[in-house]
């Protein structure tokens, strides 16, 4: 198993990063989002966490694992965004790719409370006050855009503003922030449908037993890209309040948090982050916002 970015490519990624010209992730000074570690970050280590199994960091995911931010299904390849976070995070802890072990965790569980059969888990989760009450998040590694995708024959397939989505039947992934922007920030008139997992949820759309899919922005541009017949991206929905992060998940009160987030804030600093999303992920042309 090997690391597509190892440490001596993580070493001089630096290097690259006036090159790149999309923007960072995340902000230096949003790091305050993550959960309050329970040991000092200056305790760690490399290689000597207190982790699921000694000499190893266990990182957990779900199954499937989307693109962008995987391939091809397969994490441990080290291809795609959060595949390639994930290793770089582990190789500051001191763990080479051969001792990183994959477990597949499915998205609701990973935040449920309770005890966590993971060191890490990387899935797309938002960081929120809600779920900060039963896990522990690192440092945010990317600012997040919810987005409506639909198809050519979609009655909102011309849509510009929220407005115009409002008689729409609308769908997404249960338990996730993009259906929180269906109910709270679209609110439309038809219950929105609520799916298990993305593959189901754009089976719906395929069939038209929806009319419009929210997801993130990068899934938004595989899905229309790769995955949809005729698929188009309707708009990006506006940011409220504090913009929505990723985070890393922890189980609560983890001693490994505080270590966490100190490797994800120098992976954002030293500029690896902004590579790695320029690397893996879409730029937003040919999203539009909706007003």
């Amino acid at each position: 198993m090997v690391s597509r970015y190892t440490p001596a490519a993580l070493g001089g990624v630096a290097l690259l990063f006036a090159a790149v010209t999309a923007c960072s992730p995340v902000e230096e000074d949003s790091s305050p989002t993550a959960s309050a570690s329970s040991s000092s970050a200056d305790n760690c280590a490399p290689g000597s966490l207190a982790t699921e199994t000694p000499g190893k960091l266990t990182i957990g995911t779900d199954n499937p694992a989307y693109e962008p931010w995987f391939s091809d299904n397969k994490p441990a390849n080290g291809k795609g965004y959060e595949s390639a976070v994930a290793y770089a995070v582990a190789d500051r802890l001191g763990y080479p790719a051969a001792n990183v072990v994959w477990a597949s965790v499915t998205f609701n569980n990973a935040i449920a409370p309770g005890p966590k059969a993971f060191d890490i888990d990387i899935n797309q989760f938002s960081i929120t006050d809600e779920r900060k009450e039963a896990v522990d998040f690192s440092s945010p590694y990317y600012l997040v855009r919810q987005t409506v995708i639909a198809t050519k024959g979609s009655k909102i397939a011309g849509a510009t503003s929220i407005a115009d989505l409002k008689g729409a039947k609308l769908g997404a992934q249960v338990g996730t922030t993009s259906y929180q922007a269906v109910t709270d920030l679209i609110k439309p008139d038809a219950q929105p449908s609520v799916y298990n997992n993305n593959d189901d949820a754009k089976a719906a759309l395929e069939n038209g037993t929806i009319d419009g899919l929210v997801v993130d922005l990068p899934t938004a541009f595989y899905m229309t890209g790769a995955e949809l017949t005729d698929g188009l991206i309707v708009g990006q929905l506006p940011q409220v309040g504090v913009p929505e992060q990723f985070g890393i998940v922890l189980d609560k009160g983890s001693a490994l948090t505080g270590c966490v987030s100190k490797a994800v804030d120098q992976l954002r600093q030293d500029g690896t982050l902004a590579v790695l999303e320029k690397t893996w992920l879409a730029d937003t042309a040919g999203a539009p916002e909706l007003s």
